[in-house]
């Protein structure tokens, strides 16, 4: 069974609005011309041909009357002359007069012709004059409507193309709201002044603007409020955690500081989201080597975790919030996941994989959500909301995937610093603790 072609795609800018405008406009304005140079040739032929046909018929009568009296026929009258058009020859011999277009010696003429004692008198009038003007009309026809078609074609698309100008404009304006800046605005001139008549494109952009100022409003709300909440908890569970450290030891003592270890880790996990949606905090770059990182945050208590370094690379990060990403996506795997849990580092992307039934299909499709959780274990949610929000203020990329033989996978790329060829360069020194960290904070330079 042989499979069928694939039709060819269109290119991409056909399916614009200029360009469709533009085909609309040219169509409409070449059926306009069309009609127009129709009408008018129609008239003027038809008013050129009864000129002449006036003419001839009034030539036909100035003859027949020299023939009745046996004068000699002009030049251009004559009996049965040869290009006579078929048709008229039977008119006459039905024993009327007509007049007809025809041709005579390569020229066009009118020919007028009449019965005279059975045969067919004629005359012909030179349509030279005529069919030139017609000629000459047409060529003229054609040629303005050209211009016509061209000028109002540039003019249509000059004005189509400020309208979409603008309608691109408010589409990188909610690109950019979707992405997460809250302070982008189309300011259509149109919205800000209340005197100017809005058009189509001025109402969509003053509704996204509108649309834009109240989500802002929301959110800040939003963060204000957890924010608050979370500050506002920070005294009363100091108080609580001191008052449960004095119970007297047994099983309610420690159900009672196990759940306000629980709330504090909370209260710490609210604050750092509202940290993360403020964008508040600062992030201290330095060129670390990814290997020793990832070994130390494997090693932590209940982040424990095989580590296999294909390829180590250096990269500049925020040693603090990698740290952070990695021992939750550790702890997630524990509590969520099964054992083993392996870490893979090749070159500058890490890969956390447990054995486990792997992430919802939530997550999968639209990433981490805060407070939500399908495992039916501990968690608020907010582990892996925390892990997304520290990569993306480092510049790393955060996928969640499933492994094909099951289990979930989470893929950490962080930006590697090295060579513009990708290749690393050791820069020495082994830094605190033996992570291959160079000195300083803050941004670091590329490599000469």
């Amino acid at each position: 069974m042989t499979a069928r072609p694939r039709r060819p795609r269109a290119p991409a800018w056909t399916a614009t609005l200029t360009w469709k405008a533009a085909l609309f406009i040219a169509a409409m304005c070449c059926a306009l011309a069309a009609l127009l140079g129709v009408l008018v040739h129609v008239s003027v032929t038809g008013q050129t041909v009864r000129d002449a046909r006036e003419k001839a018929l009034s030539r036909l009568t100035e003859v027949t009357r020299l023939y009745e009296a046996g004068e000699p026929l002009p030049r251009f009258a004559g009996l049965d002359p040869a290009g006579l058009p078929a048709p008229l020859r039977r008119l006459v011999a039905d024993g009327e007069r007509g007049s007809a277009l025809g041709s005579y010696e390569g020229r066009p003429v009118m020919w007028a012709a009449g019965p005279a004692d059975g045969r067919a008198l004629a005359v012909r009038v030179d349509h030279s004059v005529g069919a030139g003007t017609i000629d000459a009309l047409d060529r003229s026809i054609v040629g303005s409507s050209v211009l016509a078609i061209a000028a109002t074609l540039a003019v249509g698309v000059f004005a189509v193309t400020r309208v979409t100008r603008r309608l691109h404009l408010t589409a990188r304006v909610a690109g950019r709201i979707t992405a997460g800046d809250l302070d982008a605005r189309v300011d259509d001139p149109r919205t800000r002044d209340p005197r100017r008549v809005r058009d189509e494109v001025a109402i969509v952009s003053g509704a996204l603007d509108t649309m834009a100022a109240s989500l802002q409003r929301k959110l800040r709300g939003e963060q204000r409020f957890t924010a608050d909440v979370a500050h506002e908890l920070r005294t009363p569970l100091t108080g609580l955690s001191a008052a449960a450290e004095l119970l007297p030891e047994g099983r309610p003592a420690e159900l009672v500081r196990d759940r306000v270890r629980a709330l504090r880790a909370l209260t710490e996990d609210l604050l750092e989201i509202s940290r993360l949606d403020a964008g508040t905090g600062t992030v201290d770059l330095a060129v670390h080597r990814l290997g020793p990182l990832v070994e130390r945050a494997a090693r932590a208590p209940g982040a424990e975790a095989e580590v296999r370094v294909v390829r180590d690379a250096e990269v500049a990060t925020d040693r603090r919030r990698l740290e952070r990403v990695l021992g939750n996506l550790l702890a997630n795997a524990h509590r969520h996941g099964r054992a083993p849990v392996e870490v893979t580092v090749d070159g500058p992307e890490v890969t956390v994989r447990d054995h486990g039934p792997g992430y919802p299909e939530y997550l999968l499709v639209s990433g981490p959500q805060r407070f939500r959780t399908e495992s039916g274990g501990k968690g608020h949610g907010l582990g892996l909301t925390i892990a997304a929000g520290q990569a993306e203020a480092i510049g790393a990329e955060l996928v969640f995937g499933t492994a094909l033989e099951g289990g979930a996978v989470a893929r950490l790329r962080l930006p590697e610093y090295g060579r513009p060829d990708g290749t690393g360069e050791d820069i020495g020194g082994t830094g605190d603790g033996g992570t291959g960290e160079t000195g300083g904070t803050g941004a670091v330079p590329p490599k000469p």
